[in-house]
């Protein structure tokens, strides 16, 4: 087995599936060429070397806040002429890119504007959020990700969805930053998630034009979000009274409000360009979508709880989902982690199952966490160790369970009180827990681990998988296990972790090509479980010597 080869250049900030060159040769326009694509071309069976002045990023919460300009693909033109309303607040510091929520030196500002939302929905302010039944929000088109740190102390987790972008990314900055973030077009397909699964979804500038394609992106927002959930929109389009002077904006101001009616929303308020629509809590309205104008409420067979980027339908979707509870009458966060037994009889899981789940991952938490220690790897000021240390807290914040089961990895560590957000995701190849993942309050995914992942290279701290080996193995896939692995080292940061779960002869096969990798690991026996073991590792810090001339 020879020795894996460097990427090139151009892969230091690249993600495949997005080669938006090559699916515009291929005939894809229109938007198309945004779109995921994945071909033969897609597979990176390289090693993607750090940028040649990057740097281990600060720490949490100090990295909210502030990131090193060399670890991202933006120039600082880039920085200065940042126009949106969460893009506003980024400033130059020499190497450094500051972030503020609330800068004297601009008109708006993220408190400003999240207290406004709040008020338009008839709360007292943003905090109110979560008692109203709120918890997780798809920000589509995000800036970087500013509206999502600022509600991220309020219990509320935000969701940032933009198109790949060869440089100033909002996925990857926001990532960086230490927030959820994933690349995403709503273009032509399905966003990877079931139906009914935010409670808000928020845009803001994002350059959508809701009025194409009859309103199928509008019929997209609406699959996703849950019964009584709101859509806030924030557009210079919107019915202010020096927008409606321009014909074209009154003309797609009209289709967006007169559509979002079709749709059975309520229109809450509307204060300067922002406006708030509420989505029915029953299903009654939806009865007269079954025939005459406007869009129709989706059949049956058609409306399916694993979308996996298929095409955008222009049908109502979720209508019938047993999951169609209101939010209002959802537990608020965080005893909407546990579900009530009547929810989980909806999953299909039982009561004690979850309990259960929940117990052993409490336990491997503690485990794990005290595995992440000097005393297996070389010493360096950002391990974890049993506890976390005293401010400014570990650089674990950016966690992707590639296999995540019930959520019970995620419930675990916040139950253990980490500073630290999961990306759960769910193997196509695999049981569809991913409604009930999304149901607990909880950020997730589809995906095929044969593709890869839609995110930036180096954009996660630690990267866990019980028993993915052993998934992918028995499906008998149409990709190698180092090709999965090539997968992880290219999305985890240097000096990153991962753990692996699976079965002793497949831990020692894993244990093989870490070795291939140059990453330091080492293989734990599990007392509880003879048969299966646990995989250690540890990315080292690898980055090109210098940019060419």
């Amino acid at each position: 087995m020879k020795e894996p080869e460097f990427c090139s250049l151009e892969s230091e900030n690249h993600v495949p599936c997005f080669n938006i060159t090559e699916n515009l040769q291929l005939g894809f326009t229109e938007g198309q060429e945004h779109d995921r694509h994945c071909g033969p071309t897609s597979k990176q069976n390289c090693l993607v070397l750090a940028p040649h002045r990057y740097k281990i990023p600060h720490r949490w919460p100090t990295g909210r806040d502030v990131i090193w300009i060399d670890n991202v693909k933006i120039n600082a033109q880039q920085v200065l002429s940042s126009g949106s309303l969460t893009k506003r607040m980024m400033l130059l510091d020499e190497d450094q890119i500051s972030f503020s929520f609330a800068s004297s030196m601009v008109d708006d500002n993220i408190e400003d504007y999240s207290h406004q939302i709040a008020e338009m929905i008839g709360l007292r302010n943003e905090s109110y959020l979560v008692q109203a039944g709120v918890r997780t929000i798809l920000d589509i088109g995000c800036g970087f990700g500013s509206l999502g740190a600022h509600l991220f102390p309020k219990q509320l987790l935000t969701m940032c969805i933009a198109n790949y972008e060869a440089s100033g990314s909002q996925v990857e900055i926001t990532l960086e930053r230490g927030l959820p973030a994933m690349v995403a077009s709503l273009t032509s397909k399905k966003l990877p998630f079931p139906s009914l699964s935010f409670d808000m979804v928020h845009s803001a500038w994002d350059g959508i034009d809701w009025n194409h394609k009859d309103g199928i992106h509008l019929i997209e927002v609406d699959r996703v979000l849950r019964p009584g959930g709101y859509f806030v929109w924030t557009s210079p389009i919107a019915n202010t009274p020096v927008s409606v002077r321009n014909k074209d904006n009154l003309k797609r101001w009209d289709f967006v409000r007169n559509f979002a009616k079709d749709l059975c929303w309520d229109l809450l308020s509307q204060q300067d360009k922002t406006v708030v629509w509420k989505k029915p809590s029953n299903k009654d309205c939806y009865a007269s979508r079954k025939h005459g104008n406007g869009p129709l409420v989706c059949k049956e067979s058609r409306d399916v709880e694993s979308p996996y980027y298929h095409p955008l339908e222009p049908c109502i979707g979720g209508t019938h989902s047993r999951r169609w509870i209101p939010i209002e009458k959802r537990p608020t966060w965080p005893s909407r982690v546990t579900l009530s037994s009547k929810e989980l009889k909806v999953h299909g899981v039982l009561s004690d199952d979850l309990v259960e789940d929940d117990l052993t991952w409490k336990s491997a938490v503690r485990n794990y966490w005290s595995l992440l220690s000097p005393l297996i790897f070389s010493d360096h000021p950002k391990r974890p160790g049993i506890e976390d240390p005293s401010p400014p807290y570990n650089m674990v914040r950016n966690v992707l369970d590639m296999n995540a089961h019930f959520g019970g990895f995620n419930s675990a560590l916040l139950e253990a009180g980490k500073s630290v957000w999961v990306m759960n995701v769910v193997p196509t190849s695999g049981p569809n827990h991913l409604p009930l993942i999304l149901d607990r309050g909880f950020l997730g995914v589809l995906h095929d681990w044969c593709e890869a992942f839609p995110t930036y290279p180096r954009t996660y701290d630690l990267v866990h998988a019980e028993g993915l080996l052993s998934l992918e193995t028995v499906k008998q896939r149409r990709c190698s296990m180092l090709d999965v692995f090539f997968e992880i080292d290219r999305i985890l940061r240097p000096e990153g972790w991962v753990i692996l779960r699976d079965t002793a002869s497949l831990i020692e096969t894993a244990r093989t090509i870490t070795a291939r990798l140059k990453w330091e690991a080492r293989v734990v026996e599990i007392e509880s479980n003879s048969d299966e073991k646990l995989l250690v590792c540890q990315k080292p810090f690898m980055r090109r010597r210098s940019n060419p001339s």
